[in-house]
């Protein structure tokens, strides 16, 4: 073969072996940047989970914590609501996934020292003699967690380096929780910083004439109640919803059972003079952001903040937790 018939062939095997080239380093940084993308989404470095044991009045309370493995920004108390325990709400692990949707993890991440309460007959901490909760009864363990969330803080907590001075810690309530957390902020103001409410729902409350059974009727949880909540497929990552139900009928299968509901009456925004978020998903149905308005206008505090999340629902904190935590840091850190 002479080399006039050989060119033709030579520039078509360099342009076949350019566009392999061009092939494999396309998909070199289709397959970097969906890593990066990986990480930057999913890839939240995992804390070490402890449990402590707060006795209040001789009754002990489970308190899961979490803590930067340095610095120490600042610490944030998290309360959840009527149902489901810290633990499937506020540390959701989803094996074999890739993702974290861990909130504890997420708030560890951004420098703040987490501690989730397991309220009276809620997964870690067992009912109390009466086999009731009450809303009294549940704002008074909040108040004593908060001190000693404190006291702990203070410390130092060993060898852990603080970033800013230790003050009192944030308040967040979810759901129930956040009434208990709004009951809490009236009643003992110089506890807590800042107060955050999210999903704060406005249920009718039992009247005054509601008469309740002699005893807790400790009624199993289901399934179909832990996945309710979850109305906005379009913003679930995969997986979550499915965890979320096997965690939370795993730590709560007997549903905890309140009376005197009607204390929750004493709930006055007017009365809550410390800084507050309200926090919700758009798509929530116990969070009725129509009623907000009214409920933000009334905080006594000037100083407030209310941040709606897009697409999200009761739930958006598992959903939408980049929108989330960033809302939720923004106003810790607002000055």
């Amino acid at each position: 073969m002479t080399r006039a018939q050989a060119g033709p062939s030579l520039r078509s095997g360099r342009q076949r072996l350019r566009a392999t080239r061009a092939v494999v380093l396309s998909a070199a940084k289709d397959l970097f940047l969906a890593l990066v993308l990986a990480q930057t989404l999913h890839a939240q470095p995992r804390r070490v989970l402890e449990r402590r044991e707060v006795r209040v009045e001789g009754h002990p309370l489970s308190v899961w914590s979490k803590r930067p493995l340095t610095e120490v920004g600042g610490s944030i108390v998290l309360v959840h609501g009527r149902t489901w325990s810290a633990r499937p709400n506020f540390d959701l692990q989803v094996p074999g996934s890739g993702i974290n949707v861990s909130l504890m993890d997420a708030l560890v991440a951004r420098g703040y020292a987490v501690y989730a309460l397991d309220q009276r007959g809620y997964g870690g901490t067992p009912r109390d003699a009466t086999g009731w909760l009450t809303p009294e009864r549940a704002e008074r363990d909040v108040s004593a967690v908060l001190d000693w969330v404190r006291a702990r803080e203070e410390t130092g907590n060993g060898s852990r380096v603080r970033r800013v001075p230790a003050r009192r810690p944030v308040l967040l309530g979810y759901s129930r929780g956040a009434q208990v957390a709004m009951l809490v902020a009236q009643r003992h103001p110089g506890q807590l910083s800042g107060l955050v409410l999210y999903g704060y729902p406005e249920f009718d409350q039992p009247g005054a004439g509601t008469i309740a059974p002699l005893a807790p009727p400790r009624l199993r949880t289901t399934a179909a109640g832990a996945a309710e909540d979850f109305i906005s497929p379009a913003v679930t990552p995969a997986g979550v919803k499915d965890a979320y139900v096997r965690t939370a009928t795993l730590m709560d299968s007997i549903r905890t059972d309140w009376r005197l509901e009607t204390q929750f009456a004493a709930i006055n925004p007017a009365l809550v003079h410390v800084p507050t978020l309200l926090l919700d998903g758009e798509r929530d149905p116990y969070a009725n952001a129509s009623n907000h308005p009214a409920v933000f206008s009334r905080l006594g505090t000037p100083d407030k903040w209310w941040v709606v999340l897009p697409g999200g629902d009761h739930v958006a904190h598992l959903e939408l937790q980049g929108a989330f935590v960033n809302a939720l840091v923004a106003f810790m850190e607002r000055r």
